[in-house]
């Protein structure tokens, strides 16, 4: 059955889907929907057009779909898309799309989004993701499925985060981190690989071979980035790992991509 707290205040027009629980004091406006199962602990506020899939969980004094922080917006008709089974602590913030990013701001199913992050307008988060404590996404960002973002990581506008990806804690990222890449440091600088989580995810220790062998000869000191990448492609275009990547790096992009913090190949 739904349970809806007497304080709580729901538009009549807002779509309730059935056994949602709605706790004290949460302000639900008139173009929400709430899938079944969703469960809003108290004081939170979700606006806009926004839509919250099945079994996700939202803590207190969360904020969703409330007008974005891009000076451009005049108000369309813009949207947030939350998955299912995701989890949304305290204090975090999502921001609706604007016009210019498509009008669309995505969360993916399964994601566990920690205290006090903030996910801005137009970005597009992929399922399975963790957003740690602080985490602050610039507007038009987008994150692969899988990705792990350390605390008080902060993702610059218009970057773009590789699925199986880990981001350091404290690290700030103004350019692009390939799948499976490791990233720490301000400025962020590539570290390596995500191998932890690649073991954690049943990756086998070949496909993780191949990962590393390419990796090594994308960022060695012989040649230009093009030829290199290049070379790789030719030698692992049946590893469909190692091909994410190179179509990753090849596709167009406003930001550069993350390169180690030396020359010297990982």
């Amino acid at each position: 059955m739904t349970e809806i707290h007497p304080t709580a205040i729901i538009d009549p027009a807002a779509e309730v889907g059935e056994g949602v629980s709605i706790g004290p004091y949460c302000c639900i406006g008139p173009h929400v929907r709430l899938g079944a199962n969703v469960k809003l602990q108290s004081h939170v506020v979700i606006d806009g057009r926004t839509e919250i899939g099945a079994d996700s969980e939202v803590y207190p004094f969360a904020v969703i779909g409330v007008p974005p922080q891009d000076l451009k917006y005049k108000g369309e008709p813009s949207q947030v898309m939350i998955g299912q089974r995701t989890v949304i602590r305290e204090h975090v913030t999502i921001h609706p799309g604007t016009a210019g990013g498509g009008l669309m701001t995505r969360v993916g199913s399964d994601c566990l989004i920690m205290v006090g992050a903030h996910v801005a307008h137009d970005c597009q988060v992929g399922s399975s993701v963790i957003m740690a404590n602080n985490t602050t996404l610039g507007g038009h960002v987008t994150i692969g499925d899988y990705a792990i973002l350390g605390g008080l990581a902060g993702i610059h506008q218009f970057v773009r985060v590789g699925h199986h990806s880990m981001v350091g804690g404290l690290s700030g990222v103004e350019n692009d981190v390939i799948p499976y890449g490791s990233v720490i440091g301000n400025r962020a600088y590539l570290s390596g690989l995500n191998t932890i989580g690649l073991k954690r995810r049943g990756f086998s220790r070949e496909d993780i071979h191949s990962l590393r062998a390419a990796y090594r000869l994308l960022f060695a000191e012989e040649g230009t980035l093009a030829e290199r990448l290049a070379d790789v492609a030719d030698m692992f275009k049946d590893d469909a790992a190692v091909m994410e990547i190179v179509h990753f790096i090849q596709a167009d992009s406003s930001r550069a991509v993350c390169q180690p913090q030396t020359k010297r190949a990982a």
